[in-house]
C-alpha cells in the first residue's frame, strides 16, 4: 500500500527499508522530518529531491559470483528495476547511518540532498559497483 502522506509506493517501500525492529511510526517520523528539512534547505519539493536522489544512486550494473570449473568469476550483470531501487535505498540509508553527530532525520536529509547532487556515500558506492563491473567485463560472456 502507498504511504498516507504522499500516496506513493516508493516512499512506502523506502520507509519499510528505513524501519528497524518493527517501529514503523519512528521510521515514518524520520522520513517525513527529513523531507521537511530538505524543503527548508533547498527551497524545492522534498519528494522530487528524494526521487532524484534514488534515481542518481541506482546502479545499472553489478557483479555476481559465478563458479565455472574450479574458478570463481565476478560476472557483470544488468540490474533489474526493482533491485535498482532496493540497492539505491539501502545505500542511501547506510550512508546516512554512517554519518555521526546529528539526529537520523537530519543525516537522511543531508544524504538525500547529496545523492540528488551526485555526491555522498551512496553515489560513491554506486561508482565502486560500476567500477567493479567495468573491471570484470572480460567475464561478461559467462553470463
Amino acid at each position: 500500500m502507498p504511504d498516507p502522506v504522499y500516496n506513493n509506493l516508493e516512499v512506502a517501500k523506502f520507509i519499510n527499508y528505513l524501519m528497524s525492529r518493527g517501529k514503523k511510526g519512528v521510521a515514518e517520523n524520520i522520513f517525513y522530518s527529513a523531507v521537511d528539512s530538505i524543503k527548508q534547505r533547498t527551497k524545492s519539493d522534498g519528494l522530487k529531491i528524494f526521487q532524484k536522489a534514488i534515481k542518481n544512486a541506482s546502479p545499472l550494473l553489478e557483479v555476481k559470483s559465478r563458479r565455472i570449473g574450479g574458478a570463481t568469476y565476478q560476472v557483470p550483470i544488468e540490474v533489474p528495476r526493482h533491485r535498482q531501487f532496493f540497492l539505491a535505498s539501502h545505500w542511501v540509508i547506510n550512508a546516512a547511518r554512517g554519518r555521526k553527530g546529528k539526529p537520523m532525520a537530519e543525516r537522511l536529509a543531508l544524504e538525500l540532498i547529496a545523492a540528488a547532487n551526485n555526491e555522498g556515500g551512496a553515489i560513491k558506492k554506486k561508482e565502486d559497483t560500476h567500477r567493479m563491473a567495468e573491471a570484470n567485463k572480460a567475464f561478461a560472456h559467462f553470463r
